[in-house]
């Protein structure tokens, strides 16, 4: 039997997925060849999955599969539930005929009579959801610190902004999103100033600088990501922010923009909330406290500096911020998914310490 595409591409995509890649970035490269109705839909099952996993795993439990499932039935049995039972103008013979046939070329032959049973089995009657882990498709761990640092409202709004696809924003020729757009203007650049863009890679937030007329250096600690950043009219510098700086003069305004957990993210990046582990925020911590350090060195007197994250967790943010630039903040700002458009974000607006620059 031929498997459709589409089918076969989000198959392999979420396989890998569960082996630690990204989905974004294997979509691009893995449905450039196919049709623009193929590549959407594609997508839509990859993210969908991703999003909506633990419902997922639920119904696939209710409608007779067994608990413990080899990561490739699960695979095709999650494609299989989420095509039937959350998209329309799905044909349901595809939907079931084509995740039997996938299960099959993942040798796993012996549970195709299972997949074909359980996928017959699902229907579209309302289901009472077991606990709200399950209902909003979100581990617990992670409601509950959002619930314990934004109150039980905002909680689950950012939960049910994570299950929506994100709404696309360009700005000029760049897509790029409403809360990442709000960063730079908190650095209040005036032409003529030097700008530090420590952690630049794609290079949305250095674009938007450079309109201000600024003269830009941006660096990244990854070569291949400073290359998206050809044809701006920046100086490109390959650098591990976490180390002291090579710069010999000071920046009049600087952006770190942290490498982080990215929980305010999950709408356009949903696996990272099966991913992440809340022992990995101290490690983030660790690292974004040596960023914000070594910058606050490049600062010049009188400058600004903006340390942001599209993390929600008070360690990348708030605690961050008190430990390497305790008294220095002006001003602050937070966005909420399902409060304010657009992805979330923290950021903190940070003076310079005259009295050690001289």
């Amino acid at each position: 039997m031929t498997i459709a595409p589409a089918r076969q591409v989000a198959y392999d995509v979420l396989d890998r997925v569960e082996g630690g890649a990204w989905a974004s970035e294997l979509l691009l490269s893995a449905a450039s060849s196919l049709e623009s109705r193929d590549a959407g839909l594609a997508s839509e099952i990859v993210f969908g999955v991703l999003r909506f996993r633990a419902q997922l795993d639920f119904l696939i439990e209710r409608f007779g599969a067994p608990r413990k499932l080899d990561k490739e039935v699960r695979t095709a049995l999650r494609m299989g539930v989420y095509q039937l039972r959350y998209l329309e103008r799905i044909p349901a013979h595809a939907a079931v005929m084509e995740s039997v046939e996938l299960v099959k070329r993942a040798r796993k032959r012996s549970a195709t009579g299972m997949v074909n049973a359980v996928l017959r089995k699902v229907d579209r009657s309302a289901v009472g959801w077991p606990t709200r882990e399950v209902e909003l498709s979100c581990p617990e761990w992670l409601l509950e610190r959002w619930e314990r640092n934004h109150g039980l409202e905002a909680a689950r709004a950012i939960a049910l902004a994570a299950l929506e696809e994100p709404r696309k924003y360009l700005r000029g020729t760049r897509m790029q999103d409403i809360g990442s757009q709000s960063i730079v203007p908190l650095l209040e650049l005036e032409r003529g100033q030097t700008f530090l863009d420590l952690c630049a890679a794609p290079g949305n937030k250095t674009a938007q600088a450079l309109e201000a007329g600024v003269r830009a250096v941006a660096s990244d600690v990854h070569l291949h990501r400073l290359r998206e950043l050809r044809g701006l009219a920046a100086d490109l510098v390959v650098l591990d922010g976490t180390k002291p700086l090579p710069f010999a003069r000071r920046f009049d305004r600087i952006l770190v923009d942290a490498p982080c957990s990215g929980t305010g993210t999950l709408g356009r990046n949903p696996e990272i909330k099966w991913r992440l582990r809340p022992e990995d925020l101290a490690d983030l911590h660790g690292r974004q406290v040596a960023l914000l350090r070594n910058a606050l060195g490049a600062l010049a007197p009188g400058g600004l500096m903006v340390y942001s994250t599209c993390s929600l967790e008070p360690e990348e943010n708030r605690d961050v911020v008190a430990e390497a630039a305790a008294g220095r903040v002006v001003k602050g700002s937070e966005r909420l998914p399902g409060r304010e458009a657009g992805d979330g974000f923290q950021a903190a607006v940070i003076k310079s310490d005259e009295s050690a620059n001289g």
